[in-house]
């Protein structure tokens, strides 16, 4: 059964063609990968899945439902959680600030239970609180819990950005360059993070990635993107060693 199904998927800014005939197809607990060079459209695929843009044609389906014409808040309350490649980060909020606020779209006390502190309030607050220390500890970052996120480490605020994703309860998690800008003992903590949210949670994940030992060791299927088309889908290995991807992409050096 599929969890994220893609059909036909193109998209044009203006005149230009960004996303040609793009298909998908994740069932619940893969980790899929997508590389491809810089320009390629690969954001552009996570914002069209996302709703930040909308398709110009084809077909988005999550858990059977269609996602087409819907906006991004409704797109995560349905089961897509994701991190940015430029982090988007409240600059004056704390560490635990930014992962309750994730989790108020769980919240069901309303208005009347905001207003007057009713128990039902007092009650989904202190679990959503609990939640959030939970996810931040899995994180390695719940020391931080009460200094503003701007003031953390950057390999430390990239997983407080991963524990806010994780806070809306996804049933799939989108990781733009999870590992951009870290540094070696930065990116060996973040595997295995992603390993842990990947075996702990059951999560399908699906990363764009540019470090081919992240994509290599992580995914078990990998499509390579060019120019806004699929030059190549595969196993690590295929990818690998594909001709196409090697000349496009990986180039022979990386695979020797």
């Amino acid at each position: 059964m599929s969890l994220l199904q893609i059909d036909k998927m193109t998209h044009y800014f203006g005149g230009l063609r960004a996303v040609h005939n793009y298909e998908l197809d994740i069932k619940p607990g893969q980790v899929w990968g997508l590389i491809g060079p810089n320009g390629a459209g690969k954001t552009t695929i996570f914002n069209l899945i996302t709703g930040i843009y909308q398709p110009t044609e084809g077909k988005i389906i999550l858990a059977g439902s269609e996602l087409n014409g819907r906006s991004p808040h409704e797109i995560a309350s349905m089961g897509i959680g994701r991190t940015f490649q430029n982090m988007l980060l409240w600059r004056h909020m704390t560490v635990l600030e930014h992962v309750k606020m994730a989790r108020y779209s769980k919240l069901s006390y309303g208005l009347f239970g905001a207003f007057f502190g009713t128990p039902r309030r007092q009650k989904e607050e202190a679990e959503s609180e609990e939640k959030a220390y939970q996810l931040l500890s899995i994180m390695g970052v719940d020391q931080f819990v009460d200094q503003i996120v701007l003031n953390l480490p950057y390999g430390a605020q990239r997983r407080v950005e991963m524990a806010r994703a994780l806070a809306m309860e996804p049933k799939i998690l989108f990781l733009d360059e999870p590992t951009a800008g870290m540094n070696p003992e930065e990116l060996v903590q973040m595997m295995k993070i992603i390993r842990n949210v990947h075996n702990d949670f059951g999560l399908a994940i699906f990363l764009i990635e540019h470090r081919m030992k992240v994509v290599m060791e992580l995914c078990e299927r990998i499509q390579t993107l060019v120019f806004g088309e699929v030059i190549a889908e595969g196993t690590p290995e295929e990818i690998q060693n594909n001709p196409k991807v090697i000349d496009a992409y990986l180039g022979k050096e990386t695979v020797e």
